[in-house]
């Protein structure tokens, strides 16, 4: 078998720069403060109960407030938002500092300002897989009113959707 075909760490994020993906901003109240992660692994997963998923390192400096959290919030970026989603891309950043506007919302999730939508959602399961976890919270509240276009990750960059 040709060595590129081997399954490795660097084929898969290979092939993962390949595929372009929405991006959302994670978010949860943690003990000593808000936390929050960028995502591009958000997912749909069922809609009666109204379900999704995302996941998560073990290693990330959110992991423990998401561990603990009941409740998740995740917010949809448009293409306005590329600044925002590197802030929360960045280790050791200070992601609800200024300029990131944010709020306090149900369940006492930190809710950012100017998403194209956001949702709350308890938390149902947290599943191992690998040095990540798969976490699945079922959606309790949220709003789709934001206006623009999403914004997408792809080749290992934030870029905008062409028609």
């Amino acid at each position: 078998m040709p060595a590129d075909l081997l399954a490795t760490p660097d084929l898969l994020r290979s092939v993962f720069r390949q595929h372009a993906a929405g991006v959302a901003v994670i978010t949860a109240r943690g003990e000593e403060g808000p936390v929050g992660f960028t995502a591009t692994s958000l997912t749909s997963v069922s809609a009666e109960p109204s379900l999704l998923s995302f996941g998560v390192g073990t290693g990330a400096s959110s992991w423990p407030a998401i561990a603990a959290a009941d409740h998740v919030g995740v917010h949809v970026l448009g293409e306005h938002q590329q600044e925002l989603a590197a802030t929360f891309a960045r280790s050791g950043a200070d992601r609800f500092g200024p300029p990131t506007g944010w709020r306090e919302g149900p369940e006492g999730v930190p809710v950012l300002d100017g998403v194209l939508a956001w949702l709350v959602g308890r938390v149902v399961a947290r599943v191992p897989a690998g040095d990540h976890r798969i976490v699945i919270a079922e959606v309790v509240h949220g709003d789709p009113s934001g206006t623009g276009r999403p914004l997408l990750y792809h080749q290992g960059r934030f870029q905008r959707l062409r028609d």
